[in-house]
């Protein structure tokens, strides 16, 4: 009997799988180093009876370091480590002997399933296990496939009995791109780690820090913090003043109004405005209005939304609530909690979640209404590809998780019900009113449907005081005018939630990371967790940032070199600000602007010109020319099309040329002719700029069609070829020069089966291409079309009749 042995990632999620897999009918004994069991049992596998053995690794098996004397701080110079220092696979965990342990477990097997967590880490974590096990497994017999990866997102039944079914392969490139990781991590942590605290330390005998560490993550998520340090003291408070007013609604209640004014900094202005109303006894209502409006259910719940609720309303930190999250889902009460995405797959089973949740005591009637009526399907959120958003997958009381666990199981249960109800439904009543020359306004609003909010009750709308029914024209008499002087306040800490959602913003970790970063600059003295998980930084966390910031590597470049605002000259507008944009020449050539401090890439190898100052009909910005020399070809561009593609089938940098605008006329559905007699997937566009000298060139590759010399006017028809469906040209010739029979100046044919088109053509190359590509038994030169290659540009391609219809097939 063959063997299969079977790898999770912890202790607790192996013995959850053998136990669903084997239907609970599985013996278990310890591994050889005391933390890791082994659950065996019969079953079948690949069609033929196996014997199973289920075990685990705790996280990595190995890790990144460097070689011996190295790891020496007195003896390497922190700057060889960027480079000259040769690295090596560790195990992660000596103690545990985890190499061996897996080597013992693995001799003799046939096959192995690496049912590792389904991320880039869990996908590094199989090729270390397959690195200490494939080398003392059996021999393969005959090329079968004796490696599978089990991908999952739960730990329930159908979900690990499904991914039994449809085991796949560990993806190779996921986990080199952790390799690079951890090495880069390694190389620049430890450079700049032992650089500055050998420093620093040779320097101040009272730093109370033992290691002043430097991490490419770490460092900008301290940065956050220092710098709304920085905002806190830097602020200046200033005085603003406002008017309120009453007036009595009836005997026994008035209603406060707000200035429509807001406030004025002026105490003078403000005193005036007071002048001109506290002597007005009435207050006479200008407007009314009466709007249902709605707040919308929450988006289905993802790691980082995770973090940020666990720690602004659970008083939870990050890294505490990673880890709550982590055994939450290994006991099998929640899905993977590490995922970007918040959009459920349309395939996903929301009614057999919530089906789980039907005889809670705590939200038992909201569950069992919303399975009745009928649920809301889910917010359309974003799909990062991973994993699907965080969802409960079993019913659960605080008794039987404890206090901490339950806090955080009972938010994530309530936020995935909240996704499938329905939005809350409010009526806001508005009444405005003039007093003397001033305005005020009073807002009201009365709950309609409380949706998604009887489920979560803290996002509820808030009560306010029902307005009273009014029209335009009725008085309300004033009780009180008065002015109050306040001040602007400096903004607080940052809290760990509005750091985690600075972090994701600006791309600095990952959700799996972004608890660890958080975590190290709390350990490491940098910043302190106040009241309400308010980050402060320390001295030493504000003084590294400072010295950061007053690295002086702009000054030492401006010394020898321009900044790009005072370099080039003035060519083409921009079309945000209208004002001119600087071409850089010097490569790679550029068009800078200065006041909105934009730089756009442009086609190399060429020259640069105006194009008739005409602008782009998306962006406003005014096109380029760039030609490739007189033998070669040229084409029009938008410097911002060009680095923001504006239509799907575009790429960054292409011109005008294989611009698919329908209507611009500057583009390839205004201008192309049919398909390239050469290349494949290239398109003729004629070149307006060429007269009298015309050409029409290859958008894709280097032919170029020389034609109609001495024609004044050329252009490309609405109607087709009815032989090869191509473009037809108008061409209008000179009368003293014009080849057309007797005195004709005018004719319409097709560039490829006109005859008298034919002998008007000179198929050539553009000279700026490489020599080898010139000539050649692909190369068709000489006089007349080149035959043998139909057009394939249909009329509806190239100019579509329905502008409207074809708009929406671009944009979409």
């Amino acid at each position: 009997m063959r063997t299969v042995l079977m790898v999770a990632e912890k202790p607790s999620l192996a013995q959850s799988i053998a136990k669903i897999l084997s239907r609970g009918n599985m013996s278990s004994r310890k591994g050889l180093n005391g933390t890791c069991s082994v659950h065996e049992y019969t079953g079948t596998f690949a069609g033929q009876p196996v014997r199973f053995k289920m075990t685990s690794v705790c996280g990595h098996v190995m890790t990144l370091d460097f070689l011996g004397k190295y790891n020496k701080w007195d003896k390497v110079d922190p700057a060889e480590l960027f480079s000259q220092a040769p690295t090596e696979k560790k195990e992660a965990n000596p103690k545990l002997n985890m190499v061996k342990f897996l080597q013992v477990e693995g001799k003799g097997c046939d096959y192995i399933v690496l049912w590792l967590d389904c991320d880039k880490e869990g996908e590094n974590i199989c090729f270390e296990v397959l690195d200490a096990v494939l080398p003392i497994m059996n021999p393969t017999h005959g090329g079968e496939k004796t490696v599978f990866r089990a991908r999952f997102s739960s730990i329930t039944d159908t979900d690990i009995c499904a991914a039994m079914a449809r085991l796949g392969e560990p993806d190779h490139n996921e986990a080199l791109s952790v390799d690079a990781r951890q090495e880069l991590d390694l190389r620049i942590g430890c450079a700049f780690t032992r650089f500055q605290t050998k420093y620093f330390q040779g320097k101040y005998g009272n730093l109370d820090s033992s290691l002043i560490s430097f991490g490419p993550c770490q460092t900008p998520t301290l940065g956050f913090c220092v710098e709304r340090h920085d905002k806190i003291q830097s602020f200046k408070p200033e005085t603003y003043w406002v008017l309120q007013a009453k007036v009595n609604a009836d005997k026994d209640r008035s209603l406060l109004l707000d200035w429509d004014r807001v406030r004025v900094f002026d105490r003078e202005i403000a005193q005036m405005f007071l002048n001109m109303t506290k002597l007005e006894k009435e207050a006479q209502v200008e407007a009314t209005s009466r709007k249902e409006k709605a707040k919308q259910r929450p988006l289905a719940l993802n790691t980082v939304e995770m973090l940020r609720v666990a720690s602004s309303s659970l008083g939870m930190g990050p890294q505490h609530a990673m880890q709550t999250a982590e055994r939450l889902y290994t006991q099998g009460y929640i899905s993977y909690p590490r995922t970007e995405t918040t959009h459920y797959p349309e395939n996903f089973d929301l009614k057999g979640p919530l089906r789980q949740q039907a005889n809670h005591p705590y939200w038992a009637d909201t569950v069992k209404r919303l399975l009745t009526e009928g649920i809301n399907r889910p917010r359309k959120g974003h799909d990062a590809g991973d994993h699907p958003p965080i969802t409960p997958m079993r019913s659960a009381t605080e008794a039987e998780l404890g206090s901490e666990a339950w806090r955080l199981y009972e938010y994530i249960t309530r936020h995935f019900i909240a996704t499938v109800s329905y939005d809350c439904k409010y009526l806001q009543s508005t009444i405005s009113f003039r007093i003397g020359p001033e305005h005020f306004t009073c807002t009201g609003k009365t709950v309609i449907s409380p949706g998604f909010t009887e489920i979560m009750p803290w996002q509820s709308v808030p009560l306010e005081e029902s307005l009273p029914t009014c029209q335009r024209g009725d008085t309300f008499a004033v009780s009180e005018i008065k002015m109050l002087e306040k001040q602007t306040n400096p903004p607080d800490y940052l809290t760990e939630a509005e750091l985690i959602t600075l972090m994701e913003k600006h791309g600095i970790g990952t959700d799996a990371s972004i608890p660890v970063h958080i975590n190290n600059i709390c350990q490491r003295n940098y910043v302190t967790v106040e009241s309400g998980r308010r980050l402060k930084p320390t001295n030493l966390g504000i003084v590294l940032v400072h010295g950061y910031y007053k690295i002086g590597m702009d000054e030492l470049m401006e010394v020898s070199f321009s900044p790009l605002a005072a370099t080039g000259k003035p060519l083409s507008r921009c079309g945000k600000c209208h004002r001119f944009m600087k071409y850089i020449q010097a490569k790679p050539s550029r068009l800078h602007c200065s006041h909105c401090d934009e730089t756009y890439t442009l086609p190399q190898n060429g020259t640069i010109k105006l194009y008739k100052e005409l602008r782009c009909p998306l962006d406003d910005f005014e096109l380029v020319l760039w030609s490739s020399g007189s033998r070669g070809k040229s084409y029009p561009l938008c410097p911002y099309c060009a680095n923001h593609p504006p239509f799907r089938d575009m790429k960054k940098g292409m011109g005008c040329n294989e611009c698919t605008h329908p209507t611009c006329q500057h583009s390839l559905s205004m201008l192309g002719i049919g398909q390239c007699v050469e290349c494949e997937s290239g398109v003729l566009v004629l070149d307006p700029t060429s007269g009298p000298k015309w050409k029409v060139a290859c958008n894709k590759c280097n032919v170029v069609a020389h034609c109609f010399e001495n024609a004044y006017r050329v252009r490309v028809s609405a109607d087709t070829c009815s032989t090869c469906e191509a473009a037809l040209l108008a061409v209008d010739f000179n009368k003293a020069k014009s080849p057309l029979p007797g005195d004709e100046t005018q004719h319409t044919g097709c560039v490829f089966c006109d005859p008298i088109f034919q002998e008007l053509v000179e198929l050539k190359h553009a000279a700026s291409c490489h020599p080898m590509h010139r000539g050649g038994p692909g190369r068709r030169q000489g006089r007349g079309r080149a035959r043998g290659r139909r057009p394939t540009v249909k009329p509806s391609a190239r100019r579509p009749k329905d502008k409207m219809s074809a708009l929406a097939a671009y944009f979409v």
